[in-house]
């Protein structure tokens, strides 16, 4: 199955009138990482919720593995799609393993199937099952929680991965692991990736194409070897806001 992502003329109106994105068309295509960024308040986070369902477009279709999801069931539809943020989410009275296979939990799957997938996702994100699976979220470090994190969104073997601001809340040591762990993983694991990031470097790491957004609108949309040669104004001026020391 194609397992790509397709916005085609997608808007976002708030009840004021105001406009959160405005006709925007991408083609995600299958098994790659596309990286989403801009100021806070450009629309970022919002476009990435339409794919899963959290929110609605106003106008415009979202398309997941060629079919519009609004013909999906919602919980189907969320099944098929791993979501990690920022804090994780973690429940924090349920060990890493009840937290990392909450999903297939849900689905109804035997306990005999949900201990090997833990197993297996646990080890993709880098964490031995022997000496984590009986910890609680408060007995882990950032980087740690973030990894289970990462376990739960892959446990259902999703079609998309959704990522907003994953290692946002984490130190610059532990980001960067976390990072050489991310790629290596989504190399083998070959999911189409969607990655929220106000981290130039970061998005250069983990995506082949960038795209810019601003206002709700798409200003940019690069191949990540072409960001540093672009003319574009508003990649330029993202450019030197995160480079600015270098560049000074």
């Amino acid at each position: 199955m194609d397992a790509g992502v397709t916005f085609a003329g997608v808007s976002y109106l708030l009840p004021d009138g105001r406009a959160l994105l405005r006709e925007i068309s991408l083609e995600l295509e299958a098994g790659t990482t596309t990286a989403l960024l801009g100021r806070s308040g450009s629309g970022k986070t919002t476009l990435l919720r339409t794919v899963n369902g959290l929110v609605t477009p106003t106008s415009g279709e979202v398309s997941v593995a060629g079919r519009v999801t609004r013909e999906y069931d919602t919980v189907a539809l969320r099944r098929s799609i791993g979501y990690v943020i920022q804090e994780t989410g973690l429940f924090p009275h349920m060990t890493v393993e009840r937290n990392a296979g909450m999903a297939l939990e849900l689905a109804g799957r035997s306990k005999q199937e949900i201990a090997a997938r833990v197993r297996e996702v646990l080890a993709l994100a880098g964490l031995e099952y022997e000496e984590f699976h009986g910890r609680y979220p408060w007995q882990l470090s950032g980087g740690q929680r973030q990894r289970v994190g990462l376990a739960r969104a892959l446990a259902t073997d999703p079609m998309v991965l959704l990522m907003d601001e994953p290692f946002g809340a984490l130190d610059p040591l532990t980001r960067a692991e976390m990072q050489t762990m991310l790629r290596g993983l989504l190399e083998r694991v070959g999911k189409t990736v969607l990655l929220v990031t106000h981290d130039l470097d970061e998005a250069l790491y983990l995506a082949k194409r960038l795209v810019f957004l601003s206002e709700g609108v798409v200003v940019a949309d690069l191949a990540a070897g072409e960001v540093f040669r672009s003319e574009n104004l508003h990649v330029k001026d993202y450019v030197h806001a995160v480079h600015r020391a270098v560049s000074a």
